[in-house]
C-alpha cells in the first residue's frame, strides 16, 4: 500500500523553541550548582516580552533574566532591527516552590505525577527513527548553521521545515515535498534567497536518491519572511511536542519535556522508552517497536508496560515484556541513574528534536543493552 507522511521541524529560533530553551538553560543552571534541584519551569515570549514561571525548589541561586538574555543572544536575536533582542526586551519571572503535597511521593523515590509515555524506534534511518522527522531536523539544523556560521548574510533566527514521503507499506521511497520557511532580512531578493537554499540547505542534506523530477519544493512560498520570531508568533513552552518526539509517526503521551527536571516522568520515562524501544530494534528482535509506560504519582513502579512490535517482532512477543523489567531499571530511581539524567545536558535537546541524536549528554540514544536483549531470547 503506498501512502504519504509528513513531519515538520523548527529552528532554535522559532517562539516556541525559544520557550523550550529557555525553560531548559534554567534546569540546566540549577543543576551546575544543584543536582537535587526540583523544577517545573515554562516560559512565554512575544513582541519585546518574556516571562518566566513556574514551580522550582533549589539550595541555589540563579541570575535568571541574565541566563534568558545569554540564551536569546547566543539563538541570534541580536539586532533592533529584527524586532526583538536580547538586550530590549522585558524579562519577568514568576516563580515558587514546588508543592509539599508532590514532594512527599518525590522524597521518596515515586514518580512525580500520573501520566503515560511513550518511546518508538524503527530500521528507517541509521538513527533507528522515522525518516520524515530526521530529514525536517536536519534541513531546520543547517539552516541555522548556513546562518550562524555566515555562508549567507542575509538570515535571521527563525526557521520551519516540512517533508512529505512516500511510502510503500513500511518502506520510504522517495520525498513528494519539501518545505522550508526562512526569515530574512529585507535586502535579499526572494528569488536569489529560493536559489542558494535549495543549494545549500536542501541539496546539502537530502539523499540524491530521495528526490526525483516530480518532487515539489516550496520555499518562502508566500515570497517574503521578513517578519518572525517573537514579533510574528507567540511561543509557549511544550508546544511543539511532535518536533520532539517523532514527527507524529508514533505516539506521545501529551506532555512536553522542556523545563522539567527527570523525576517527571513526562521527561524520563519518555527517554527510557526510546531506550528500551532502540535497543529492541537495535538487538534485531523487531523491525520497529513502541513502548508505553504508564506511572502513577508517588508510585515508584510502572502501573503498566505496552510493548508493540506492530507484527515484525522476529522472538516472542508475549516475552518481551518480562524482557524489558528484568533487564531495565523502571523507578524514576532507576532510570535517573541508568541515563545519569542529573546533570545540565537539558538545553542542548530543547531543540532539533529529543531523540536520533547520538551526541553527548544523550544517553537515551545508547545502544548498549543489545546483548542482554539477545541473550534473555538465547540468540
Amino acid at each position: 500500500m503506498k501512502y504519504f507522511f509528513t513531519s515538520e521541524s523548527v529552528t532554535e529560533g522559532h517562539p516556541d523553541k525559544m520557550c523550550d530553551q529557555i525553560s531548559d538553560v534554567i534546569l540546566d543552571a540549577i543543576y551546575e550548582k544543584d543536582p537535587k534541584g526540583r523544577v517545573a519551569c515554562e516560559a512565554l515570549v512575544t513582541r519585546g516580552f518574556i516571562c518566566v514561571a513556574g514551580e522550582i525548589s533549589t539550595t541555589c541561586y540563579v541570575k535568571i533574566p541574565q541566563r534568558v538574555r545569554d540564551l536569546i543572544r547566543d539563538i541570534g536575536y541580536d539586532n533592533p532591527n529584527m524586532g526583538f533582542d536580547y538586550e530590549s526586551c522585558g524579562v519577568v519571572t514568576a516563580i515558587q516552590e514546588q508543592s509539599p503535597d508532590i514532594a512527599k511521593g518525590v522524597d521518596t523515590g515515586g514518580a512525580g505525577d500520573q501520566g503515560l509515555m511513550f518511546g518508538y524506534a524503527c530500521n528507517q534511518t541509521k538513527e533507528l527513527m522515522p525518516l520524515p522527522i530526521m530529514l525536517s531536523h536536519q534541513l531546520v539544523r543547517r539552516l541555522s548553521q548556513v546562518r550562524k556560521d555566515k555562508i549567507v548574510d542575509y538570515l535571521w533566527p527563525d526557521g520551519k521545515s516540512q517533508v512529505t514521503v512516500e511510502y510503500d507499506g513500511k518502506v520510504p521511497k522517495r520525498i513528494e515535498t519539501i518545505i522550508i520557511g526562512a526569515h530574512h532580512n529585507s535586502s535579499v531578493k526572494t528569488e536569489h534567497l529560493r536559489e542558494e537554499i535549495k543549494k545549500l540547505v536542501i541539496d546539502y542534506i537530502v539523499p540524491e536518491n530521495l528526490v526525483d523530477k516530480n518532487t515539489k519544493f516550496f520555499i518562502n512560498a508566500t515570497g517574503r519572511f521578513e517578519v518572525g520570531g517573537p514579533v510574528a508568533d507567540t511561543g509557549v513552552t511544550g508546544r511543539k511536542i511532535m518536533v520532539d518526539t517523532y514527527g507524529g509517526w508514533a505516539r506521545h503521551g501529551g506532555g512536553c519535556f522542556s523545563g522539567k527536571d527527570p523525576t517527571k516522568v513526562d521527561r524520563s520515562a519518555s527517554y527510557m522508552a526510546r531506550y528500551i524501544a532502540k535497543n529492541i530494534v537495535a538487538a534485531g528482535l523487531a523491525d520497529e517497536c513502541e513502548v508505553q509506560l504508564a506511572y502513577c504519582i508517588g508510585v515508584a513502579d510502572p502501573v503498566g508496560i505496552m510493548i508493540d512490535t506492530k507484527g515484525t517482532s522476529k522472538v516472542d512477543e508475549g516475552k518481551l515484556s518480562g524482557a524489558v523489567r528484568e533487564i531495565f531499571s523502571l523507578t524514576p530511581g532507576g532510570i535517573i541513574g541508568t541515563l545519569h539524567l542529573l546533570r545540565p545536558i537539558y538545553k542542548s535537546t530543547a531543540s532539533y528534536g529529543h531523540f536520533g541524536r547520538e551526541e553527548n549528554g544523550f544517553t537515551w540514544e545508547n545502544t548498549d543493552k543489545t546483548e542482554e536483549l539477545k541473550k534473555f531470547f538465547k540468540l
